[in-house]
């Protein structure tokens, strides 16, 4: 891994059971309106400081996730689209990647074809100018279009999906809660271990989101991949989030915190349940606690 032995040497000023932080972002480091609290800011730049390591482990793509932490001026890792894709933001350099296979996602989009599903494609091309994929007539697609919101980069077209299936992060539906677990539940049936997917609940832009992705891409996964590399154990790792997505991470971790606002399975699997919400700098009121600072 790129700088590992600069990051190692960080590590060693911890003098704590925990050395790396993993946060997910919507629902859980950002508030409902899409930014970072200021007491988030401080608490986290204070721990870099002290020499912890913050990853960012969200469903976003690295574009639309440094975007909305830009304010963050610390050297951080990203791990994005569920564990998909990490790149150092120090240069924007891709550590590692888990594409969906073009045959795997062509079965994908003719069973959500047959649901009247049409989806958001996550591709990685960063330095192309665009991150994901959506046919012009994608009841959603006027999200990826709007210029109020400039951390989404679109390619909007108007001929076959089908032709854009190289470099596929993920394929995710938004849609009615039912329709989507229904949908998910049989790729598990019809293809089991073929791909990793799950619905997630707590969203805003609708219902619910079925993110289907390559069977190994998880925020888990890769995160031990990378902590790994740096000499970090999974009992030394503290992981925040809010969502389905999120329930491996804080299963795993050696501190899973589920957020208060978060849904009912991630609360389940946590060893601790925030007292505070997004909107009420829940990530450094237990951070603060956890590490006690």
């Amino acid at each position: 891994m790129l700088n590992s032995k600069v990051l190692s040497s960080n590590l060693e000023r911890c003098d704590n059971l925990y050395k790396l932080i993993a946060l997910d972002l919507d629902g859980t480091l950002l508030t409902d309106n899409k930014t970072i609290t200021q007491e988030n800011l401080d608490t986290l730049h204070h721990l870099i400081d002290l020499g912890y390591e913050v990853v960012i482990a969200t469903g976003r793509g690295y574009y639309s996730a440094r975007t909305l932490t830009k304010n963050i001026n610390e050297h951080l890792i990203y791990i994005c689209n569920n564990g998909n894709i990490i790149r150092d933001a120090m240069d924007n350099k891709t550590l590692s990647t888990k594409f969906l296979d073009p045959e795997d996602s062509k079965i994908i989009l003719e069973e959500g074809f047959s649901r009247g599903l049409d989806p958001i494609i996550h591709v990685d091309y960063f330095h192309d100018g665009y991150d994901i994929i959506i046919n012009k007539d994608n009841y959603y697609a006027n999200l990826y279009v709007d210029e109020s919101n400039p951390s989404y980069r679109a390619k909007i077209i108007g001929e076959d999906l089908e032709k854009n299936l190289d470099r596929i992060l993920a394929l995710v539906y938004p849609g009615n809660i039912d329709t989507l677990k229904d949908f998910n539940y049989s790729i598990s049936e019809l293809y089991p271990g073929k791909y990793n997917s799950h619905v997630m609940e707590n969203v805003q832009m609708a219902e619910g989101l079925l993110e289907v992705m390559n069977p190994v891409g998880t925020k888990w996964n890769t995160l031990i991949e990378y902590a790994s590399s740096i000499g970090v154990k999974a009992k030394e790792i503290i992981a925040i989030g809010d969502d389905n997505n999120d329930i491996e991470m804080i299963m795993n971790a050696g501190l899973g915190i589920a957020m208060n606002n978060g849904g009912r399975l991630i609360k389940e699997v946590s060893n601790k349940i925030s007292k505070r919400s997004n909107n009420d700098s829940g990530v450094a009121f237990e951070l603060k606690r956890a590490l006690d600072i």
